[in-house]
């Protein structure tokens, strides 16, 4: 005697969930493969082991993290100077 299979039975379950590590101040790590929707309804796909998620929106391949996060913005000489630090390099007051 056979059994009709239920829909739930057919469909495949990971065998744990995948996991998602928020980094600080860097992308939003998933485990792979994986496909995202992006706010405008386009679907990307990733088919690698860890996927990197672009949290700060500044890369180039958005929804894809590309290390812009990195990117340091350069001071200018007056404003890394401490303010009671004398502008001179003559400090023989």
């Amino acid at each position: 005697m056979t059994h009709p299979i239920e829909a739930e039975d057919r469909t495949e379950r990971p065998a744990r969930a995948p996991r998602v590590t928020l980094t600080e101040g860097g992308p939003v790590l998933v485990e792979g493969p994986i496909e995202l929707e992006t706010p405008d309804g386009t679907v990307v796909r990733s088919e690698r082991p860890v996927v990197a998620v672009c949290a700060c929106r500044r890369s180039k391949r958005y929804p894809f993290c590309d290390t812009s996060h990195r990117r340091k913005v350069r001071q200018t000489p007056a404003a890394s100077r401490k303010d009671d630090e004398p502008a001179s390099h003559d400090r023989s007051r």
